[in-house]
Order: C-alpha cells, then structure tokens, then sequence
C-alpha cells in the first residue's frame, strides 16, 4: 500500500534539519575563521542530502524491515542487506554528493584529505551523527503523535458515552412525563392541557438548549421548576414541596438536566408510593464553584434501614459525573419512610 504524502511530516524534517545545520556550523566554524560563507554553502549542501536520506530510513526502509511477515527470516535478510545500503549512502553516497557540489561550485574544499578512506571516515561520522538526531526526535515526534491520538480517542468515546447516557435519560425523563398526563386524562381531569403545555414547553427546552455541553444554572433551575409544577397537578394539596436555591452566579456552567434525575426520582420511587403526607424537599447550593444538591422526599416505610437499588436515572447520573469531574461525591440513603440523595460538585474540577 501506497504510503500518503505527509505534507507535516516534511515540514518536521526540514526543522530538524535546519537544527542540524546550525549544530554543524557551531562545530565548524571555529575550525575556518574568515570563511563563513564556504562554511555555510557547505552545511547547507550536506544537510540537504542528510535530510532526504534520514527520510528514506526511518519513513519507509525501517518500516518496510519492521512489516509483519510469515517467515521472520526474510526481516533478518531485509535488514541486513539495507543496513549496508544505507552504510553506503552515508558514506560512498555523501562522497558522491560532495563531489557533485564542487561540480556544481556550491561546496567548496576547505581541508585536503590525506586518503579517499580519511575522507569517508569524515563523511560517515557527519551523516551517523545526523541519524541519531533525526532518529530520536523521530521518536519523542511519534510518542508525541500517539499520545495526542490517544487523548482525541478517549475524548472521543466519553463525548460518545455522554450523548448515548443523554440518549437514555432524555425518552426516559419524557416517559414518565408522559405518564402522568396519562393519568390526568384517563381521569378526565381539567388540568391536563394545562400539563400538556407545560410538556411542550420542556420539550422545547429539551430540543434547542440541551443539545449544548453546557446551560446557565438558572436554565437547570427553570426546567427543574417546570417538571415541578407540571408533577404537582397530579396532587393534592397534601403534597408538601420545598425548592429553594442559593446561587452567588445564575451564569455559572453546568451540563443540562444533570440534576433532574435526582428531581425525578423524588416523585417517581417516592412521593408517589407515599400514601401520607408526602413530601419533597430541594436545595440547591452554589458558592465559591461547590455545588451542593440535596434532595429528600417521602418514600414507602420500611422497617429497618435498607441498601437502595439504583434505577437507570441514578445510575445514569452517576456515570456521567465519572465522565465530566474529577471531584464530585453522589450519596444516596433510605431510612424509615424517607429517602435522600446528595450530590457535591467541585464544577472546576471537570475533566
């Protein structure tokens, strides 16, 4: 398979060969005082041919030695056969290319070799020295890369996971809405196109606001007040409810509807199993960036103290927070005939 043209890969090459150059002018200069130029042509010249083959190497001969192959014997022959190819490249080879640029008048002789073999020796030790620096920034270039990749991946799968736990609370918010206005008309009640309209409004709000990463908390405290109200049609005036809020900043962030499940579950597996004076009790905190969200509301008395089995909204709500902060705690208890959730959010702390 063809191996696509990596228009950033050339640039990186290019940047490392220009810091090879400049490696190799420190190292010469002082040895050619008065011959600045010649010293530069000459550094120019021989980092153009080391670039292009330092490319060749880790790009495509050392990939093409490290391919998975049914008969490891076959690497073990590649390798050997174009290690001494690229011996000679950086040898022989650089001689010829050297030669070519005092053709051509670009290079200029500034030191005579005794020998052809003096002279290869200089010339290998400069292109070996070029290996190990394109060799290991080629390496910290990949990590690097893989790295990045590996952030954009996980990235990728919480935002994935996110929308497919938002998939899952959005029908199930609507479902039990539904319900209720259920109820309401099955009993032919007046007050279920007035639940009707407070349902389009939540829809509406559903539809154009929460597709966002984030809402104003005053928006999270309009929707809560609506599913309030649009639940208390169903009641009496037995039922007692409390929702009170202290905000220093209604403009602060927050992922929407994070904290209507909690909402939710006080009316669903609470107050409506509760045959006497129920009740729901909300505050909501936010100071200093620490949210504090406490729910407690009537539920069906038990005898003794009981672990809670956690519904989809709840476990739902848990797993989102493991995506979106670092710093949150989720406590929810049953005692007796009462049930409350917690939930603390340190909202600097997302991830």
């Amino acid at each position: 398979m063809k191996k696509p043209f990596d228009i950033k890969l050339v640039k990186f090459y290019l940047w490392v060969g220009l810091g090879y150059f400049f490696l190799g002018l420190m190292a010469t200069m002082g040895s050619y005082p008065g011959k600045f130029f010649p010293v530069v042509f000459n550094n120019v010249w021989g980092v153009i041919y080391l670039i292009a083959v330092n490319f060749i190497l880790l790009e495509y001969t050392i990939p093409f030695v490290l391919k998975k192959r049914s008969n490891v014997s076959y690497n073990i022959l590649l390798a050997i056969i174009l290690s001494f190819v690229h011996l000679m490249l950086y040898s022989y080879g650089s001689y010829l290319w050297r030669s070519l640029g005092l053709q051509l008048g670009v290079y200029t002789a500034l030191k005579n070799y005794s020998s052809l073999d003096a002279l290869l020796q200089n010339q290998m030790g400069y292109s070996m020295g070029s290996v190990f620096l394109f060799g290991i920034i080629r390496h910290i270039y990949n990590y690097t890369k893989l790295k990045q990749a590996a952030q954009r991946l996980r990235i990728e799968k919480q935002e994935a996971e996110l929308n497919y736990l938002k998939s899952q609370t959005n029908p199930h918010f609507l479902f039990n809405t539904l319900n209720n206005i259920y109820s309401l008309a099955r009993d032919k009640s007046d007050l279920a196109p007035e639940a009707i309209l407070r349902l389009s409004k939540m829809l509406r709000y559903m539809l154009y606001e929460t597709s966002a990463a984030y809402i104003a908390i005053e928006q999270e405290l309009k929707i809560i007040s609506d599913y309030i109200a649009l639940e208390s049609l169903r009641y009496d005036d037995s039922l007692r409810i409390n929702f009170n809020h202290d905000v220093e900043d209604m403009k602060q962030a927050l992922p929407p509807l994070l904290l209507i499940p909690l909402v939710e579950n006080a009316f669903k597996h609470g107050v409506s199993e509760t045959r006497t004076r129920p009740f729901v009790d909300i505050h909501l905190s936010v100071n200093k960036r620490q949210l504090s969200f406490f729910v407690k509301n009537s539920s069906e008395a038990i005898s003794s103290e009981r672990n809670v089995k956690e519904n989809i909204g709840l476990s739902n709500l848990r797993r989102q927070l493991e995506l979106l902060y670092s710093d949150y705690s989720l406590s929810v208890r049953q005692h007796q005939s009462v049930f409350t959730a917690t939930l603390k959010i340190n909202l600097a702390s997302h991830v």
